[in-house]
C-alpha cells in the first residue's frame, strides 16, 4: 500500500470542484487516509514549494497557492503515486489526456486544479508538511 499527497488547489476550491475531485478519487479505488482544508500563508506556500525557489514561476505559484483555501489529502492504494498522477493528467491542461482531471477542470498550466506527489520520498515529505505529528490509521 502506497501513500501520496493530493491537493485541490485554490482554483479548484473556488470553482466548487471538491466534490468532483473526491468522487473521482473514490471511483479510482483510493482510500482517503487524511483530509483537511487549509489556507496557506505566503510563507507556508514558499516552504512547501521550496524545491522550485530558483524557477521563474516560483513567485506566481506561491502567490496563487496562498490566494485561497485548498483541500489537502493523503491518498492510499497500491501504486498510489503513479495512479494519482495519471488521474490528474499533464501539468499543462492543454496537453493533458482526455478524461483526466486537469483536462476536464483546469484553466491553465498554473491554475491546474490539483497537485500530486511525484515520488515516494516527495510524498513522505509533503504528507509530513501538511499532517505533522498525525498518526495515519492504516487501511483495513
Amino acid at each position: 500500500m502506497e501513500r501520496t499527497l493530493a491537493i485541490v488547489k485554490p482554483d479548484g476550491v473556488a470553482q466548487a470542484c471538491i466534490g468532483r475531485v473526491v468522487s473521482r478519487i473514490e471511483q479510482e479505488g483510493f482510500r482517503i487516509a487524511a483530509l483537511r482544508l487549509v489556507r496557506l500563508t505566503r510563507q507556508e506556500a514558499e516552504g512547501f514549494y521550496a524545491v522550485h525557489r530558483e524557477r521563474p514561476f516560483f513567485a506566481s505559484l506561491t502567490a496563487f497557492m496562498s490566494s485561497g483555501p485548498a483541500l489537502v489529502m493523503v491518498l492510499e492504494r497500491d501504486g498510489a503515486i503513479r495512479h494519482w498522477r495519471d488521474v490528474m493528467g499533464a501539468t499543462d491542461p492543454a496537453k493533458a489526456a482526455p478524461g483526466t482531471l486537469r483536462k476536464e477542470l483546469a484553466t491553465n498550466i498554473e491554475k491546474n486544479v490539483v497537485h500530486g506527489s511525484d515520488a515516494a520520498e516527495t510524498a513522505a515529505n509533503e504528507i509530513a508538511y501538511f499532517f505533522p505529528g498525525v498518526e495515519l490509521v492504516p487501511s483495513r
